[in-house]
């Protein structure tokens, strides 16, 4: 296809994601390449820039540009190594007939894209257990962010799930430590994020409302320790799943989180520290497919734990830290 179309979506594609619509209508499309077009706004859903994860809408018109002739996919996953997959089952927090919760280890993608030929999307056939289905993503944490992360086991399933975290009936609380303290011990981050290229590649800064890039980020925060002025232990509640939106929020309030370089600069880094970022998806509460609300938690990772210790913080904390909260 070498011009630009413009493509309505079917009723029947309503509430279907922009990037499963690209790979139900063009499969020769490879997902980085999709990022690529979204990045640079020549994908747009009625005339304005978009997100890979929008939910369409019965009627709305989808601007295709030009795509050559894109390279077909390679057929199928590669096969998961036995390590690789026994380590992955290892991770699995909470199994039942329709949810899998694992615990994703910083540095995994969990999905890949140009340059990341090696992510969680790929390797989920290690967790089809005794189904038949392999399970589907519902949500995603960044590459160097640890944590509870969710997976559908059916369809039917994963369809719920994301409809939950789409209306918001999901709470996810992170845990972080940040250089400095926060000047008020508890408060709400409404600053909306836009995505913008520059010199080291795409991050998400703070845009005004009417800027057609802009999407509102509201985050919570509650300060769980302190050491003195040096570095505070915060727990997040994203209320709002913006791209990287706890760590451009915590630097827009004078509090980058350790180790995020990206966001924080110099600022970001205290000596004799590790530089991994720490940041970690503690827990989360979710309504099940069946009914109730699943509530899975995880334990920091070896290399937090130290950071934890350093400090004197007690990670054993117990407590909600949002119980009198409202989104």
């Amino acid at each position: 296809m070498n011009q630009v179309v413009n493509r309505t979506v079917e009723k029947d594609e309503a509430g279907l994601r922009l990037d499963r619509w690209f790979r139900r209508h063009f499969p020769q499309l490879t997902h980085g390449r999709l990022q690529k077009l979204l990045r640079t706004g020549q994908v747009r859903v009625d005339g304005k820039r978009v997100e890979a994860n929008l939910r369409l809408k019965a009627g709305q018109s989808i601007r295709v540009p030009p795509l050559g002739d894109a390279p077909l996919p390679k057929a199928g996953p590669r096969p998961v190594p036995e390590r690789e997959a026994e380590r992955l089952r290892e991770a699995v927090l909470h199994k039942d007939d329709d949810v899998i919760v694992i615990d994703k280890p910083a540095g995994l993608a969990v999905q890949g894209g140009t340059g990341t030929p090696h992510h969680l999307d790929a390797m989920l056939d290690a967790l089809t257990f005794e189904k038949s289905e392999r399970p589907r993503l519902v949500h995603r944490l960044d590459r160097d962010t640890s944590g509870v992360l969710v997976l559908g086991r059916s369809a039917g399933a994963a369809a719920k799930l994301a409809e939950a975290f789409r209306n918001k009936t999901t709470r996810k609380v992170y845990w972080a430590i940040v250089v400095g303290r926060p000047e008020i011990r508890q408060g709400r981050i409404d600053a909306a994020l836009a995505k913008r290229l520059g010199r080291h590649g795409e991050r998400v800064m703070r845009a005004e409302e009417d800027d057609e890039d802009a999407r509102r980020a509201v985050t919570l925060y509650t300060t769980l320790d302190a050491a003195g002025d040096r570095a505070a232990w915060l727990a997040l509640w994203p209320v709002t799943g913006r791209t990287h939106q706890l760590r451009a929020h915590c630097a827009l309030i004078g509090n980058p989180i350790l180790g995020d370089g990206k966001y924080g600069g110099d600022a970001a880094f205290l000596a004799g520290l590790s530089r991994c970022l720490h940041l970690h998806a503690q827990s989360i509460s979710i309504p099940h497919p069946r009914g109730g609300t699943l509530s899975v938690s995880a334990k920091l990772p070896e290399d937090l734990r130290a950071t934890w210790k350093f400090f004197g913080f007690d990670q054993r904390y117990k407590g909600d830290p949002f119980a009198d909260a409202r989104p």
